[in-house]
């Protein structure tokens, strides 16, 4: 009996177990289907997501050439390293490809140790040792913000946690370091300039490393060595990318953070043209991060090659005009304040600056072949005394004025004044020079008559040499006038040159009415500052017969091209005439005839060095006496020689203007006639061999067709 009972029970027991698996299954079946239903196509759709990203990947930029066709900046190949992380990555994902990466990279090349941070210790240490980091907060910090922990986390880890990192690892952080600099999706040079071996090892490997990759990158070359490198300027490197000043201007111009920008100079000036058109590609990728994949979407472009106004060639023997003739002078009359000369040669029709020099003697070089430095943007930002060189604006102003007359004859004799016009209360010319109208007054650089025209500007129209007993007018009407006529010629403004930056000069010291003796120390061109630019800008304006015109050191950009040369026309940077000097063209004439006397006439302050000259120059020599002061205290009388001028006189295809500052006042090395007179000199002759050339290569093509001829 009790077996039976026993097996009566069995089927009620299987049964009550289908039972329920079939209760289960229909459970499971139901919930699918409210997933199906409710939820399936929100889950489809996260299943299929994709994300739509670009990248950038930056091009060459612009070449620089001369304005015959040199090549002077380009662009280098170089080998580089790089990593293109992926969406999403993670530092672990960072630290693992360094960790791989370590043994095929020398890391204590290309400066990659030298940049690791403590800070960059830290966060390896953190992540190296996660759970002992963070076991220093208590429960109450545990529930700050990421952001807080992490920096109680950083404060809390100690010098003995980083001595236990070895060498080896800090070779890892270096690496690491720079896998952490690189944007999703966007190629980051991680080591640049790398040896041939290096590349190859990496290239063989790359399966072994995601996102590595090697490439050819480029670097900046200037192909003349330090000649007129001051002006070219400097670009920043990927690692400084985008300077802080200027962040948001570049970012809102689609820059990335470590894109190369120019930072000085040209290459500052002319950025917008030179940085070129980047590779823009857009990537599909999953909800997982991964590429599905990538399209181009604009080709890159390299910059806009830039053609210069600059001629090397002139500029390289201007530099060494300069270099060789301030190295005399001080090695001649040896002046601790003697250290830079200036000068600039342009196109007084264009205003394009042919050649602009600005040589310093480094005394602290050992080496005497290395004591020249090339500083030639001293040439348009630093400003000094111009003496006698703007008494032409001078007398053009007494002109205009009214208070002297063409051919108005004056006595050159000392002028005496009342005793509060300074410790000094006479004034005189720098010897005794004979009656003179106001061209003689320039050949031979009469103080006297540019002083009774300041006077006379001033309201004192009474014509005598002896005052010290008189009350002089004191007006401002005049002073400010006189400041209004220099302004035309561009002396104490901005020349408007293409350049980042650019002094005007001291336009008002005084910010008072000036004594009479200040004045007429102002009328020969002391107290008042200007740059040699500025300088050459004025002699220009009155060689071109009265147009102040921009200086420019670029003429022309071009497109990329195929070939090795220059590419389309893409701009040309057209001549700018900032205004028209409001005088008489008779006036001016007389000035440009006094210029062409002092440099060729008896008498004339520059004719020893330019009289004998063919091609027909003219000028005005200065000389201005200026102190060095340390603190406010004057520790030296110096002098500034100074020279503007322009040939050929009745044509005039280039002008120029030196200056060399702080020279010893004892001294008789005229350097700034020396260098203008071998200035001059150089580009004639230079001229004339070019000139020679060119009738040589049309013999020789005579020639050739003859021959061909012949054969024929």
């Amino acid at each position: 009996m009790k077996n039976k009972e026993s097996k009566s029970h069995l089927p009620l027991r299987l049964n009550l177990l289908f039972f329920l698996i079939f209760l289960l299954f229909s459970m499971l079946i139901l919930q699918l289907g409210v997933v199906q239903i409710l939820y399936g196509q929100d889950a489809q759709e996260e299943i299929d997501r994709t994300d739509q990203d670009t990248s950038e990947t930056p091009v060459p930029r612009g070449r620089m050439f001369d304005r015959t066709g040199e090549l002077i900046v380009d662009n280098e190949p170089i080998l580089a390293i790089t990593y293109t992380p992926p969406k999403n990555v993670q530092p672990d994902d960072n630290l693992e490809i360094a960790e791989q990466l370590v043994d095929y990279i020398e890391v204590t090349s290309d400066g990659l140790l030298s940049r690791v941070t403590e800070r960059d210790v830290e966060d390896y240490w953190i992540l190296q040792n996660f759970e002992e980091a963070y076991s220093r907060l208590d429960d109450e910090e545990l529930e700050l913000s990421d952001s807080e922990q992490y920096q109680l986390v950083l404060d809390r880890v100690t010098d003995e946690d980083l001595d236990e990192i070895s060498d080896e690892e800090m070779n890892v952080i270096a690496l690491f370091r720079e896998l952490n600099q690189a944007s999703a999706l966007t190629p980051h040079i991680i080591k640049r300039d790398i040896e041939n071996d290096e590349y190859a090892v990496i290239a063989e490997n790359l399966n072994r490393f995601p996102g590595i990759n090697v490439t050819t990158d480029w670097d900046r070359v200037h192909l003349f060595g330090g000649s007129f490198s001051n002006l070219i300027g400097g670009i920043t490197t990927t690692r400084q990318g985008i300077p802080d000043e200027n962040l948001d201007y570049f970012l809102s111009r689609n820059y990335s953070r470590n894109d190369r920008v120019g930072r000085s100079g040209l290459e500052d000036q002319y950025e917008q043209y030179l940085a070129g058109q980047k590779e823009v590609r857009e990537h599909i990728t999953d909800s997982s991060g991964n590429v599905i994949s990538s399209e181009l979407i604009r080709e890159g472009e390299r910059g806009k090659d830039l053609v210069l106004s600059v001629d090397m060639e002139l500029q390289q023997r201007l530099d060494e005009i300069v270099g060789e003739e301030l190295t005399e002078a001080i090695e001649e009359h040896p002046n601790e304040h003697l250290n830079i000369a200036m000068a600039v040669m342009m196109d007084p029709n264009t205003g394009e600056i042919l050649a602009m020099s600005g040589q310093r003697y480094d005394r602290d070089e050992e080496d005497e072949n290395e004591r020249l430095v090339d500083e030639s943007v001293r040439v348009v930002i630093d400003a000094y005394m111009p003496g006698s060189t703007i008494k032409g604006a001078t007398v053009l102003a007494g002109f205009e004025e009214g208070v002297i007359s063409p051919g108005e004859v004056m006595s050159d004799r000392t002028i005496r004044l009342p005793g509060d016009a300074g410790d000094d209360n006479t004034f005189s010319s720098h010897r005794r020079l004979n009656s003179l109208n106001d061209i003689g007054a320039l050949r031979e650089s009469s103080n006297v008559y540019m002083g009774f025209i300041a006077l006379r500007m001033n309201d004192e129209l009474r014509h005598q040499y002896d005052f010290r007993n008189t009350v002089m007018n004191r007006t401002r009407e005049g002073y400010q006038s006189m400041i209004n006529y220099y302004g035309q010629f561009g002396l104490g403004v901005e020349t408007g040159i293409d350049f980042p930056s650019e002094t005007s000069g001291t336009t008002d010291p005084y910010g008072d009415v000036p004594l009479p003796g200040e004045l007429m120390d102002y009328s020969i061109g002391q107290f008042f500052n200007y740059s040699t630019l500025q300088m050459g800008q004025y002699v220009s304006t009155i060689a071109n017969g009265g147009y102040r015109i921009a200086p420019s050191l670029v003429r022309q950009m071009h497109s990329a091209g195929d070939t090795d040369g220059l590419g389309p026309l893409y701009k040309a940077n057209e001549p700018k005439i900032l205004n028209r000097v409001d005088m008489d063209d008779h006036y001016i004439e007389r000035v440009q005839e006094g210029f062409r006397q002092a440099f060729q006439e008896s008498g004339g302050t520059g004719t020893t060095y330019f009289g004998d000259k063919d091609y027909n120059p003219a000028g005005k020599t200065g000389t201005a006496e200026d102190a060095v002061y340390n603190r406010g205290e004057k520790i030296a009388d110096v002098n500034n020689l100074n020279l503007v001028g322009y040939a050929p006189f009745d044509d005039p295809e280039v002008a120029f203007a030196v200056a060399v500052p702080h020279t010893d006042p004892n001294s008789d090395h005229r350097t700034n006639l020396r260098i203008g007179e071998r200035a001059l000199d150089a580009y004639f002759e230079l001229q004339e061999e070019r000139q020679g050339t060119t009738e040589e290569e049309l013999e020789d093509e005579v020639e050739l067709e003859e021959d061909n001829s012949e054969e024929e």
